[in-house]
């Protein structure tokens, strides 16, 4: 397996890191509107996925969160199906599947399963999180499990799956799966995954979207430690941002009163679909909840064409992020679409 089985395609020189030749991908959560269904959700994120694709966006990532109202892609796998079957060219994947929640050769099935299907396209993120509360956890794997300490160990055995076997080994198997090149990212937000992505020579997304303190200090422990791979021979870094773009600063602001909600929620441990926009968050949140949301927003670039490049070109700079991977909990679906069309069109020109 090699860089262009990944589809890894950066600025090589750190000068020319900014918006135009950084690749932009899509991290979609198939949010669940307010009223809405999981149903529409889905077709949602399909719809977002084919447009995507039409405008250049590099990838589009599933990610696996549970009993969660607001989020369709629990069965992450089955929707990454749905979205490469429906797109012709744009990779697909997970970011990530949590590893914890699931046997390795479960998972090396499923993802041999779709790079069958879709040869070349299909990308695997793995996490080590559980992704949802306790009590998920334990109905996800029916016991106490893993507390993610294992992680290594879980990892060893599902790349073990994707190696071919000569001869007549009686050993198990992962069918389809065996002797095929997923590639796999590791995912974090911490220093555990980073170090653990540059031992193995394998690329890392760091999930900056919601978890920004620690990006800089992570990114750093991934470069200086880095041992090339047959996968790499140099350090491979995607950032997670935060990005709502339409025609003004304030209409921007506004659609992001939704992401802001439910951000909140999660601080209150509520859970809910997504929220309609509001005109302000004043009356909803206290100054303090406000300071706690806003920290873990912190990666984000909201406002108008013109706005967003300014932060993105900072975040790139800041960060030298090889490419940057997009969230955005938007509540109108053509306001979603409209925000990553003037996005694409921000690098493109």
């Amino acid at each position: 397996m090699s860089e262009l089985n990944y589809g890894l395609h950066s600025a090589t020189d750190s000068n020319n890191r900014q918006l135009s030749a950084i690749p932009l991908s899509i991290l979609d959560l198939a949010p669940i509107t307010a009223g809405s269904t999981a149903a529409q959700s889905l077709h949602n994120t399909l719809d977002l996925a084919q447009h995507a694709e039409k405008w250049g966006y590099r990838r589009f990532w599933l990610a696996e969160h549970h009993s969660m109202p607001g989020i369709a892609s629990s069965a992450t796998s089955v929707a990454i199906g749905y979205v490469a079957g429906g797109t012709n060219t744009i990779r697909v994947g997970s970011g990530g599947i949590m590893l914890p929640n699931h046997s390795p050769l479960v998972i090396a099935e499923q993802f041999g399963t779709l790079e069958s299907l879709y040869p070349g396209r299909i990308d695997l993120g793995l996490g080590r999180a559980p992704g949802s509360d306790q009590l998920t956890s334990q109905a996800l794997r029916r016991g106490p499990g893993s507390d993610g300490q294992d992680f290594p160990e879980r990892l060893r055995e599902l790349r073990d799956y994707f190696q071919p076997v000569s001869g007549s080994s009686m050993r198990v198997r992962a069918i389809p799966g065996e002797g095929l090149n997923v590639p796999i990212w590791l995912l974090g937000s911490s220093g555990f995954s980073a170090q653990l992505s540059a031992t193995l020579g394998l690329p890392f997304a760091f999930a900056s979207h919601f978890a920004p303190d620690y990006l800089l200090p992570a990114l750093d422990l991934y470069r200086g430690h880095f041992q090339p791979s047959e996968f790499l021979e140099k350090p491979f870094a995607m950032a997670g941002v935060n990005v709502i773009v339409a025609d003004t600063d304030d209409e921007a602001r506004r659609l992001a009163t939704s992401q802001e909600q439910q951000f909140l929620n999660l601080i209150r441990r509520r859970t809910g679909q997504l929220s309609a926009p509001v005109d302000s968050m004043d009356s909803i949140w206290t100054p303090q909840e406000k300071a706690l949301v806003q920290r873990q927003l912190g990666f984000s670039a909201i406002g108008s064409p013109t706005t967003v490049r300014a932060r993105l070109e900072q975040i790139i700079q800041e960060t030298q992020a090889d490419e940057l991977i997009v969230a955005a909990q938007i509540y109108d679906h053509k306001s979603r679409l409209r925000s990553y069309e003037l996005l694409a069109e921000l690098k493109n020109n």
